[in-house]
């Protein structure tokens, strides 16, 4: 098998995530935005792990491009599945943020941070998929 159809799954697995972290940090950074959640408790916080979990994903969805692209030396996998980890450890904290953000919000946000959850959940089912599948190939 050609190593791009090899790869083009985990490229598909990573782009997802990274597009779900996109949502959470959509919604998350616009509720500094609104007066009744600029200051929210956890958000702030949350942050601080949002921020890197989302320069790792970035990082490893570049260098499954790279595999994609033709790319082979062993520095680029130890690259990829190093920042898969990183991501995840950030994940927990983020998620642990969310949680803070939850039961700080006033009664009308707490659907929104519901739905940051939600895409939370969905960054990291397809981070997962993506660990899986780079298991399964090397």
């Amino acid at each position: 098998m050609r190593q791009q159809q090899r790869w083009q799954p985990v490229v598909t697995e990573l782009y997802a995530s990274l597009y779900g972290e996109q949502m959470v940090c959509s919604f998350s950074t616009q509720l500094f935005h609104i007066p009744e959640t600029k200051d929210l408790k956890g958000n702030a916080e949350m942050h601080t792990h949002l921020v890197p979990a989302s320069y790792h994903r970035v990082t490893a969805m570049g260098s499954a491009q790279r595999f994609m692209n033709g790319e082979t030396e062993h520095s680029i996998l130890e690259t990829l599945t190093g920042c898969i980890q990183k991501a995840e450890l950030r994940d927990r904290n983020v998620r642990s943020g969310l949680a803070v953000m939850k039961d700080a919000a006033p009664d009308q946000y707490k659907p929104v941070i519901d739905h940051i959850i939600q895409w939370q959940d969905y960054t990291e089912l397809h981070l997962r998929n993506a660990k899986q599948l780079i298991a399964s190939i090397t």
